[in-house]
């Protein structure tokens, strides 16, 4: 009697932003995983490039410099040789390359991968995803906005990050006027704004520097005021410098946030001895800092968010020299207004909105303009987030959202904890939502990290 053959693996990856798209890639060089059927869920028109890479505005950045951004953490020049072979290197390759292209990038290395021959299968989905219930043979039948149904032995959420929550309410009102700007990166949105309209910005962070330089590519010449909480502006990237020498064991078993800062401090002033910038000190750090964190009890972990997570992000996510050098010519001459405060209400005013900023310690005060756009940081919080595949799984009780709001609990893998305490055989996810491990779970370098690591975890279990 002939030996009954496997079927073959059926994996399905929702989200085909970089998380997706990395650890497809990485899916298709598992030997284990060779038989493989793979799936990847993603509605936009070219997968790969997601939302932070679909834009086609030249002038936003990438604000890392091309030898950290390959796809492969053991073929570190991968996109910079790319990038030689490109148009926009004619002149030789950009410091700092666009969004655009690396956008282009991706959608080519996946699309390479969609239309190879061999024995596995992997297929591109235009849709979405809407739910995923277990199946009584312990699989899950992931349901498609189309109709489609793919009962698989793994699903992947790869969702990366959602909209950002309302700035201000309870009167929500100004949500649906037309001068709010919720998604600065909807094609054409920021192209709604006249070149002598007023325009605020909520917030200071990097996507608010893209917004910035987008409207002066558009010849807008009104001044534009900026709402911070703490009124900083992105650090800026410096040429290149020697590294500064890890330091972690000296950190492996400090427990406090002061405690932490107290060492960073100290390696501050001796690499300023020496003559060397902070930046090479908090990058020698950079492979350690989800050990840092998740060494913090909560009460520490809610100490950092609540006074230097802003101060952070401020340090970490740098922008390139030259955009940092255009929003300094903007605010000498007068043409961007920081103002330090956070926005407590907007609310509708004929074809404008009206903004109450209150500043820390302050009494608040009214601001007017033609137009508002939220460029503050995504909604992380699981227990908010209105996708409805997101919906279906937390009723369900197959996810849990962690206490701080940063994302979800998983393992080490990425399986999803759920709220009955026991580990999901087979829902995983990476990128963003895997914060509550990590905290630094947005960048290239840790999330193909996390894609090579899933891809070699799911082929282990295959080969079980």
């Amino acid at each position: 009697m002939p030996v009954p053959v496997p079927a073959p693996p059926v994996i399905t990856v929702v989200g085909g932003g970089f998380a997706g798209t990395a650890l497809v890639l990485h899916l298709r060089q598992q030997a284990a995983l060779a038989q493989a059927e793979i799936h990847l869920i993603e509605p936009r028109e070219v997968p790969g490039p997601g939302l932070a890479y679909s834009a086609r505005r030249p002038e936003y950045l990438l604000n890392v410099r091309p030898g950290g951004l390959s796809l492969y953490a053991d073929a570190p020049e991968h996109f910079a040789a790319w990038l030689q072979d490109q148009p926009e290197s004619a002149n030789g390759a950009p410091e700092f390359a666009s969004r655009a292209s690396y956008g282009r990038y991706l959608s080519e290395n996946l699309s390479a991968a969609l239309g190879a021959t061999g024995p596995g299968h992997l297929r591109w989905h235009q849709t979405t995803a809407v739910a995923a219930p277990a199946l009584p043979d312990g699989r899950r039948a992931v349901q498609l906005a189309n109709g489609t149904e793919i009962v698989s032995d793994y699903v992947v959420l790869a969702l990366g990050n959602f909209p950002s929550p309302p700035p201000a309410g309870p009167d929500h009102r100004y949500l649906h006027h037309p001068a709010y700007h919720a998604d600065p990166w909807a094609p054409r949105n920021l192209r709604r704004i006249g070149p002598d309209d007023s325009v605020l910005l909520i917030g200071s962070g990097l996507t608010a520097v893209d917004v910035l330089l987008a409207l002066r590519q558009d010849g807008h010449r009104a001044p534009i005021t900026v709402v911070a909480r703490h009124g900083r502006w992105p650090s800026a990237h410096v040429p290149a410098a020697p590294t500064y020498p890890n330091f972690y064991s000296e950190l492996a078993a400090e427990t406090t946030v002061l405690g932490v800062i107290a060492v960073f401090k100290r390696h501050q002033r001796l690499a300023q001895a020496q003559g060397i910038d902070w930046r090479p000190v908090l990058d020698a750090l950079r492979p350690d800092l989800g050990r840092i964190w998740a060494a913090w009890p909560l009460l520490e972990q809610q100490r950092f968010l609540r006074h230097l997570a802003g101060l952070w992000a401020v340090a970490r996510h740098r922008s390139p020299p030259q955009n940092a050098a255009a929003v300094a010519e903007l605010t000498a001459a007068g043409l961007v207004q920081l103002q330090v405060g956070t926005v407590r209400e907007v609310l509708p005013d004929g074809d404008q909105l009206r903004v109450r900023v209150r500043p820390h310690g302050r009494a608040g005060c009214w601001l007017t303009a033609q137009h508002v756009v939220c460029c503050a940081g995504p909604l992380l919080n699981y227990s908010r987030i209105a996708d409805p595949l997101v919906t279906s799984l937390r009723e369900a009780g197959h996810l849990t959202p962690d206490p701080l709001g940063l994302g979800l609990l998983t393992d080490e893998h990425g399986a999803l904890l759920g709220v009955n305490g026991g580990l999901s055989r087979t829902l995983f996810t990476l990128g963003p939502s895997r914060r509550p491990a990590y905290f630094e779970s947005t960048a290239v370098p840790e999330l193909r990290q996390q894609a090579a690591a899933l891809a070699q975890e799911l082929a282990r279990r295959v080969g079980i």
